[in-house]
């Protein structure tokens, strides 16, 4: 039976400085099971991506040693970007991988709500699985308004926070924990600086603009100045890569632009690899099983 494995994929609201994304990471490497696996920084959104998988227990101390560190030395007051963010730790999700039910990352993402307040004196708001109501599940809806707009959207009872007193940390905002399914952040660069074609080819692709389902997108100016679709694949199954892309090319034809590159953010699975091969190459019968990769580690 294999060990039972959570990933977190904390984001934080620091992709420039390279040595505060460092220490915010070593807090992790330094925690006893817990495995580092990414890194990721952009100095466009200004935020950073942390990818670690471990047991609930080992997951949830590196998440708030992370935190801790990201509290101190990250000051929301001062900080810009082209990312929607609520605070200097902008959201963590927990995501079942085995031996784990969603039910279990669900309490431990609350407990891990709970310590945050406790300990750093940082609101919480809870999303996806672990949302305690219907308008919370999203995690656009929370984000609304961001880090400035926070007093005003916390003074309205309905948006208090889950955790904590209505009043952002002076400092380091609010932050958002939950539990989700795995899902993948993809971001498609255009071959124009225009991002308001971007943002309008967003709006169609997005679940909510009635496009794609299981899809959230926005149009952000990239790192390059180039503008990008940044999307999140909230199940791939569903809508896959290929799919994303397909319908993202077809939309910027309409504006005489195209597709110059795209990059994924943080860990992919393979399934959604297989998945883009098998539309890309119309491969005939292939099987996961057929990845040397994916064999070599069974």
């Amino acid at each position: 039976m294999s060990h039972p494995l959570v990933e977190c994929i904390p984001n934080f609201s620091e992709g420039r400085r390279q040595d505060v994304i460092a220490a915010i990471a070593d807090e992790v490497r330094r925690t006893s099971g817990a495995r580092l696996l990414d890194v990721q920084a952009d100095g466009s959104h200004n935020r950073c991506v942390i990818t670690f998988v471990g047991s609930l227990t080992a997951v949830k101390a590196a998440a708030l040693g992370a935190a801790r560190r990201a509290v101190e030395l990250i000051n929301m007051t001062t900080h810009r970007g082209e990312h929607p963010r609520l605070g200097a730790v902008d959201v963590i999700p927990l995501v079942p991988i085995s031996g784990v039910t969603m039910d279990e990352c669900v309490t431990a993402a609350r407990d891990l709500g709970r310590q945050l307040w406790e300990s750093l004196r940082v609101p919480v708001y809870f999303y996806a699985e672990a949302a305690t109501r219907p308008q919370r599940r999203w995690l656009p809806d929370i984000r609304a308004g961001e880090y400035e707009g926070l007093v005003q959207k916390m003074a309205d009872p309905s948006w208090a926070p889950d955790v904590g007193a209505p009043t952002p940390h002076p400092t380091a905002g609010a932050t958002v924990v939950g539990a989700r399914r795995p899902l993948i952040a993809y971001n498609i660069n255009l071959t124009t600086t225009d991002v308001e074609v971007a943002k309008t080819i967003a709006r169609t692709v997005r679940e909510r603009g009635g496009g794609l389902m299981h899809v959230q997108a926005m149009g952000v100016v990239s790192e390059s100045g180039r503008a990008q679709v940044s999307m999140n694949l909230l199940d791939y199954a569903a809508t896959s890569l290929a799919r994303a892309v397909e319908v993202v090319r077809t939309e910027a034809a309409r504006y005489a632009v195209e597709i110059e590159d795209s990059e994924v953010v943080g860990i992919i699975p393979l399934d959604a690899v297989a998945d883009v091969a098998r539309a890309c190459l119309r491969l005939k019968n292939f099987r996961r099983e057929q990845i040397l990769e994916a064999r070599l580690i069974e």
